[in-house]
């Protein structure tokens, strides 16, 4: 297992680094400093000395400012935080006070804002261990930034095992109570992009998710699936329920076990090669995301054509608009507390 760091870009005037984690299979993980972001997940093709690419991302840093992306803002492997997905017309109350946040979704918040962490230059070093190879980025966001309460200093750690393992845990603290929900922004195609994902097979393991209104935003409400077409936990071809529904998925499934304990919570396999993705995580909610927003426009510098239904995201994290929704499992941290979540992706090639 070995970790490469390479000048990427210059960002203001930060230098922005590339690291790249290799395990004894040939799994090589690539991971910029800005946004802490997942840039490329790439394995060997057998019997070649070719590479497949499974995830959206770029070879250039410019190409995270280009007109097309930026016009998207699709948050390609970002690191998403103060508070991911959206807030309800950018405000909540806590403690007798509203906040309101930036607009940046329609009237709703989202993704933490216009500069949230995805848009932020990390502070970062290698690590390693028996294991792992791996890189921990660190990042301040001081008070009333976005809206948001509190001084807060977030890290994240990204780690990569020989069992093909991504390893993401969180770690922040904050000195005023405030709402934290960091999660990746990957988007997975595991047929290289070969085709889009709509022929991937997917398992959610729960029965229930947020019910959304007409902004996006989660109402509160907990749909039960029981017998529901978007019933994922015997396993579905992405395309028959995209059928039988009329749209994309970009569903906020929900777990029984609210402990913040690690549990398997989803399952992709992508029939024709074989390549299946796990998902392990201690968080309460899962988005489940077939990119029906993504633009046509973008594709890798190699050549792999991005654009709707051909990245899949599961992004693990609190609930979707919790500072709106009473008794919304840990939304809130406080000063006294430390925010801690972890992720697992494991591929099977």
């Amino acid at each position: 297992m070995k970790i490469q760091k390479s000048h990427f870009g210059d960002y203001q005037e930060s230098k922005i680094d590339l690291f790249a984690l290799e395990n004894d299979n040939g799994m090589i993980v690539k991971i910029m400093n800005y946004g802490a972001c997942i840039t490329s997940v790439s394995i060997p093709v057998a019997n070649s000395s070719e590479r497949t690419d499974l995830v959206c991302g770029f070879e250039n840093f410019d190409s995270y400012f280009s007109k097309e992306y930026v016009n998207n803002s699709p948050y390609f492997g970002c690191t998403v935080g103060r508070y991911c997905s959206q807030i309800k017309n950018a405000k909540f109350n806590l403690e007798g006070k509203e906040y309101q946040l930036a607009k940046n979704a329609g009237e709703n918040n989202l993704h933490g804002g216009k500069l949230g962490f995805d848009k932020k230059v990390w502070q970062a070093k290698s690590i390693n261990s028996d294991n792992t190879v791996g890189v921990e980025m660190t990042v301040k966001s001081p008070d009333m930034e976005e809206g948001f309460p509190g001084n807060v200093v977030a890290a994240v750690t990204f780690q990569l095992t020989n069992k093909n393992e991504i390893i993401i845990s969180y770690k922040a603290t904050t000195d005023k109570l405030t709402p934290l929900s960091l999660t990746n922004h990957t988007y997975f195609n595991l047929s290289g992009f070969q085709k889009d994902i709509t022929g991937h097979k997917v398992s959610v393991l729960t029965g229930k998710r947020l019910e959304l209104d007409e902004t996006g935003a989660a109402t509160g409400l907990v749909l039960n699936l029981d017998n529901a077409v978007d019933d994922l936990r015997a396993g579905k071809t992405v395309a028959d329920v995209h059928k039988a529904m009329g749209t994309g998925f970009e569903h906020f499934f929900i777990f029984d076990d609210a402990k913040f304990k690690l549990q398997k919570v989803a399952e992709v396999v992508e029939p024709e090669s074989g390549r299946k993705l796990e998902v392990e995580t201690t968080e309460p909610c899962m988005l489940f995301y077939t990119g029906m927003y993504t633009s046509n426009e973008l594709k890798r510098e190699t050549g792999n054509q991005f654009g709707k239904y051909r990245g899949f995201c599961c992004e693990t994290h609190r609930y979707q608009n919790g500072p709106n929704i009473p008794n919304s499992p840990k939304t809130f941290t406080k000063p006294n507390e430390i925010f801690e979540s972890q992720t697992i992706f494991r591929l099977t090639f």
